[in-house]
């Protein structure tokens, strides 16, 4: 198909050869990488139904790329486009998994300086959270622990910064949590009250 292209085109031979054939498996690469990448957080999410087409779709890209290359064997710049492009994809991947925040992460944050400032931030910005007084190494502790939203992992390391700077924290992947059973039942009957309202 390619030859086709460059044949209808009226390419030059060198110029598709280490030119345009090139770019295209670099482009190639990026774009399967990029999809791996969110392949395995959609894994680690475990979404069923998005990682296996995008599975289907990364498998599919780099056959192709392989069978340039198969092609074109004694084409060295094709095996660095090959190489640059899976390099390239790796970080592209992770920029784009890291702007579309899939998932819920649990934060941990452990801080000596009392933390009532933090909480009080958590309460009015509707984060749910544990409190547990524990032992450090140099005295008593708070350790405040908080499963929410990826995508609001900035707004609650503006509290940390803003009232405890000097506050430890790790964050890490969770792959399920169960919602809290009160919290469900009020939004039902907000959500009942609301239609009700319409209706009168």
């Amino acid at each position: 198909m390619l030859d086709i292209l460059v044949e209808k085109l009226g390419m030059a031979p060198w110029f598709s050869s280490y030119v345009l054939l090139p770019v295209l498996i670099f482009a190639a690469r990026i774009l399967d990488v990029s999809f791996g990448t969110i392949r395995v957080v959609f894994i680690m999410q475990g979404n069923k139904r998005l990682a296996p087409i995008i599975g289907f779709l990364e498998s599919f890209i780099w056959l192709v790329a392989v069978s340039q290359i198969i092609k074109n064997v004694d084409n060295i710049v094709t095996y660095l486009a090959f190489a640059g492009g899976f390099g390239m994809g790796t970080y592209v991947g992770l920029i784009i998994e890291e702007k579309l925040a899939f998932g819920k992460v649990l934060i941990r944050i452990i801080t000596k300086k009392p933390a009532t400032e933090l909480i009080q931030f958590l309460e009015e910005n509707n984060f749910y959270f544990t409190n547990v007084p524990a032992e450090g190494r140099y005295g008593k502790v708070n350790v405040l622990f908080s499963v929410i939203n990826r995508e609001r992992l900035t707004k609650i390391f503006e509290g940390i910064e803003t009232f405890n700077p000097n506050a430890f924290y790790t964050v890490e992947s969770v792959k399920s949590a169960t919602e809290n059973k009160e919290d469900k039942t009020k939004s039902r009957l907000a959500l009942f009250n609301v239609l009700t309202s319409k209706k009168k």
